[in-house]
């Protein structure tokens, strides 16, 4: 098959999957190509989309690929009468951002950090598909406990947890996804939660020493996405 006609096919499927579709898939759909070839593929189409100035771009979100209308331009699309854009609280923001950082993390760990009874936003993002459900801590009682999901990395920009930025530039992600469209922040919300979770790390360094063991399985991201 011609290299013109995969890219025709590989653009084809990036724009018709419902969620962002990977290099590994793309490879096993289009005849003749594999994964390191999808890749090569997917940049030259988004190199042909910058040089032509066309009026959306190709990102990599979430494990994979999707066409988005970019981000200066979106003042302009949102006056079409499309599907509104997620709309987060304050305390949803706050919420995602102890559960990103520290995940997998139970609803009182969430609590210990935020200071307010968590269930409703829990529940809520639950619902959104932004949280997952990520097993039970083996501990008396084993407590849910709580990941991010692939819709949150998609919602955000990110091709992966490890694209995180830091907590005290959590403000601007926040930002960057409102100026794509994908986030709608409630007047006057920052993601200030980001204080919040440091100061509680922070409180952690200062804890004994089976505390500090304990906390120790909530470093780093979860490595299992679904």
């Amino acid at each position: 098959m011609e290299r013109e006609e995969q890219k025709r096919i590989v653009e084809a499927l990036i724009l018709a999957a419902r969620e962002p579709i990977g290099a590994v898939r793309l490879g096993q759909v289009v005849p003749g190509l594999n994964a390191a070839g999808a890749r090569a593929i997917v940049a030259e189409l988004r190199a042909d989309y910058d040089r032509e100035q066309r009026g959306f771009e190709l990102v990599e979100v979430a494990g994979g690929y999707r066409v988005r209308t970019r981000p200066e331009l979106a003042d302009l699309v949102s006056r079409l009468d499309l599907e509104r854009p997620a709309r987060l609280s304050r305390a949803a923001l706050e919420t995602l951002a102890v559960v990103a950082y520290r995940q997998p993390v139970t609803r009182g760990e969430i609590e210990q950090v935020r200071g307010v009874d968590c269930g409703p936003v829990v529940r809520n993002l639950l619902e959104r598909h932004l949280l997952r459900l990520a097993g039970h801590r083996d501990v008396p009682g084993r407590p849910m406990l709580y990941g991010t999901t692939r819709r949150f990395l998609e919602l955000f920009g990110l091709a992966s947890l490890e694209d995180l930025p830091s907590l005290r530039d959590l403000d601007e992600l926040v930002r960057a996804a409102a100026a794509a469209g994908s986030v709608e922040v409630e007047s006057g919300v920052e993601a200030d939660g980001a204080a919040e979770v440091e100061a509680a790390d922070a409180a952690d360094d200062g804890a004994d020493e089976d505390e500090d063991e304990a906390e120790d399985e909530d470093d780093g991201p979860s490595p299992e996405l679904h």
